[in-house]
């Protein structure tokens, strides 16, 4: 399963990540830029270190689980 990771500094310089379950592809860098300052402006999401601040990064995770014989 593919996730779209949002990686936000909160006021205590502490990293928040947001993550969003199958993406569309291939992903419009533009877009997720537009869409990370907008969640800092509207100041839409709780941190328990306070209000999200600045963008950190964006990355596409894969996660592969392959089942063990047992």
């Amino acid at each position: 399963m593919k996730k779209l990771e949002l990686k936000f500094s909160n006021e205590e310089e502490k990293v928040v990540t947001i993550s969003i379950d199958h993406p569309s592809e291939p992903v419009n860098e533009a877009d997720v830029n537009a869409a990370m300052d907008a969640i800092i402006e509207e100041n839409c999401f709780y941190s328990s270190g306070g209000d999200l601040v600045e963008k950190k990064e964006a990355r596409i995770v894969e996660r592969n689980v392959t089942a063990v014989e047992l």
